[in-house]
Formats: C-alpha cells, structure tokens, sequence
C-alpha cells in the first residue's frame, strides 16, 4: 500500500507538532488512538516535512536497534519545521544541525565520542559517587522540610537536586547553576511561554533558539580553557582535553558536548523525580504500599520515568527503502518514535495509565533504546533511588495542593509546577 493509505487524520496529526498537547495531555488521547487504529501512521502537516509516526513498543525498539538503516544524522533528530530546516541549514552552510551531539552522530562517530565520558556513567564508577550523591540529596529532603508543609516541589525541590549532582560531576561552580538552570528551560522550553526566550507570538516550530545556544558557548568556551590551563578530575576536564583519532576534540564538537551534558544530564531526572511525587499524591495507595515496603523504591524509580517518559520524541531517517509494520519506507523518509506512547503500549503495560509502583517487567523506553539509549540511565536511576531513600522514612504524608501543569514541548516536557501540602516525620 501506498503512503497515502496510511496517512493519519488531520486533527490527530495537529496534535503530534502542537506542543500544548503535550502539556494537557491530549497527546494521549492521540498516541491511544493512533496504537488502535494506525501505529504506524503517516503525519502530513503544513508547514512539517511529512513524517511517519511510531507509537506501539515493538516498533520503536525494532527502529532503535537498527542504528544503520534509521539513522540519526542525515536529518534533524528533532521535530523541526521547514523553515527552520531551512534557516538552520543556511546557518550552517548545509548541515540541518546547529549542534553535533551524541544525539546527532552516526557510527563510527557516535561510538567514538560516546565511549570518551561512558566510564563516568558505568555503575562501578557511580557507587563511588554514592556518598556525594547521598549527602546532596540528604540536603534537598532537609530543604523540603523546611518549607513547613506546603511547597512547588519542581521549583523547590526537583530542579535543584539533579542539577546540583550533575555540575558537581562536570566541575561546574556552584554559584553557576541558576545560570545551566535557566539555559536549560530557555532550551528545552522554546515553545513555552513561561519558560521560552523568543517572543510569544511566533508559531512553536519556528523557533530556533540561538541565542541560548550562543550564551551556552559562550559559557563553555571560557569553562573549557579554565579546565585545559588546570585540569582536576571532573566531566569537564576530561571533554576539555579529549582527543579523538589522536586530534583533539574539536571546539564545536566540544561545545556540543558540554551542552547536551549540562541539559539532558539534570532536566529529565528532575521531572522524573517530581512524576514521582505526583504519581504518589494523586494515588496514596500507592504511597502506602511504599511505606509498607521500601524496597519497592526502585520500582517507583522505574514507574515515575515510564509514567512521564520526560524524552516524548526522537526522529530517524531511513537511510534505503525498507519494509516495516506493513508499511512501504522510502530512503531519507523521516520517522518520529513517540516513547511516551511506547510506554503505555497495552499489549506491553497492564492498566498502561495507572501509577503502580509494583508494576512488574517494566520495560520502559524512556532511555531508549540500542546504540542511543540514554549515557546517563544509571545515574538518573540512582538519583532517584538515593533521594528515595533519604526522604521516604521522613515523609508521612502528600497530597496535591494545586493543579500540576507541565511544559509544552514536543520534545522534552515535564511537570513545571507542582504544588502539593505533606507532614514530614
């Protein structure tokens, strides 16, 4: 069958590029009826280049784990618009990316840059880390506390404590953070009003945050000479003085990398971690069976990032005509993976939108999955299972005391605002 057979409704397709849907949750309205009815749809959208969109579990992992046939860099790995494509491109003088990630990389490339910070992020490596980490989170709970029952636990709580884990990891000095804090939500919240820099009244996909980026380089450039001209032992020192292929790494390469770490490497766990407490306020049953047993602590770990799946979409570009789920593929057919839906896939997730914290063979896809799935996974893990530790024999009780709202993005979104009221022991 044709391409035109598969071609999702046009108020379904509106939903996937529109990044409020991703903040009021109509996205799975959409993602439920596009696992029924087309799993494999093709979204065609003015404006958009037309894309094919992924959202049952074993298509994404059958496109994850074949890196060569669905390839990272040929196109942008984000949903873009066409202008954008264009200016970026024109930009760059034909690349369609302003960055050159781990995101962005192909093999040989991607294996190459990854394994220069991979050791940092092994587990053998965090359980040395796991006292720093412990006494970083100890403070957050003691910050809680102290806010005498009520707090915005994303404000408050959830966006410092990755934060603070991972600059400390990079050698970032701490009276820098606000500032990593701030790029960070002007990057990944380019689409939001309360969070974005451009001016609100230009449409979500055609914006092309700059002057972010400029100010993140800006940043590293003179972060980067300091830990040449006096290495220690942090990220930083070690993406600072790399070499790949016997050459140093390059200063765009370099400045890409610090970028992806200083972003990615705090803002999923933070709204992972606050998934958490709003999972637990809005269902104390399961707050009690946590009480009751703090070993399911890393089954809460596990659920929280299924439930907010913080990475909502990646894009592939099929690099030869294939065949998949039915479907006719053409060479450089651009493909979103939509995890979120992946990870409330029914044939894969019993009761998909429940909160459980026992849930059983949590095959999630929130890191991804094959040669990209995400560096960081262990360290996310284990924040959040530290934090756990430390605040649960502390807290008695939580509920919401306000209505949650999350971030429109299309790509990385989570809670943004979380007010709940709790008794702590």
């Amino acid at each position: 069958m044709s391409a035109k057979n598969f071609r999702i409704p046009d108020d379904h397709a509106a939903v996937l590029v529109d990044p409020a849907a991703y903040a009021d949750g109509r996205i799975h309205e959409t993602y439920a009826w596009l696992r029924a009815n087309n799993s494999l749809g093709r979204a065609e959208i003015e404006g958009v280049d037309p894309f094919w969109v992924a959202t049952k579990h074993a298509d994404i992992l059958e496109i994850s784990r074949q890196n060569a046939l669905f390839a990272n860099g040929v196109r942008s790995p984000t949903l873009v618009s066409q202008a954008v494509d264009a200016k970026v491109r024109e930009m760059t003088g034909g690349s369609p990316h302003l960055l050159r990630t781990l995101i962005h990389m192909d093999a040989p490339d991607h294996m190459k840059y990854r394994v220069l910070t991979q050791a940092w992020f092994l587990p053998q490596n965090l359980r040395s880390m796991e006292d720093r980490i412990r006494r970083i989170a100890r403070a957050a709970v003691d910050k809680m506390a102290a806010k005498g029952g009520r707090c915005d636990f994303v404000s408050e709580v959830a966006l410092h404590y990755p934060l603070h884990v991972i600059m400390e990891i990079m050698g970032v000095p701490e009276e820098d953070e606000g500032r990593m804090l701030m790029l960070t939500q002007e990057l990944f919240g380019a689409a939001d009003p309360e969070l974005g820099r451009k001016p609100k009244d230009e449409s979500p996909t055609a914006q092309i945050e700059t002057g972010v980026l400029t100010d993140f380089i800006a940043y590293f450039t003179r972060f980067s000479e300091g830990k040449r001209a006096n290495p220690s032992d942090d990220l930083g020192s070690l993406i600072a003085n790399s070499q790949i292929d016997g050459q140093p790494i390059s200063h765009f390469e370099a400045m890409s990398y610090y970028i992806i770490v200083a972003t990615a490497g705090h803002d999923t766990t933070s709204s992972s971690t606050a998934g958490a407490i709003w999972g637990l306020a809005e269902n104390p049953g399961e707050f009690a069976k946590l009480k009751a047993d703090p070993s399911l602590i890393p089954g809460l770990v596990d659920e929280s990032i299924r439930w907010i799946t913080p990475v909502k979409t990646f894009m592939r570009t099929a690099t030869e005509d294939t065949e998949l789920a039915g479907r006719s593929l053409s060479k450089d057919d651009w493909l979103m993976l939509c995890y979120a839906s992946g990870n409330r896939d029914e044939e894969v997730f019993d009761d998909p939108n429940a909160f459980r914290v026992d849930r059983k063979a949590n095959k999630h896809l929130a890191f991804g999955y094959g040669a990209h799935v995400c560096l960081g996974q262990h360290l996310a893990k284990m924040e959040m299972r530290i934090l756990w530790e430390e605040m649960l024999p502390r807290l008695k009780s939580i509920e919401l005391a306000g209505e949650p709202k999350q971030s429109l993005a299309v790509f990385v979104n989570g809670p943004k605002t979380l007010p709940i009221a709790f008794e702590m022991a």
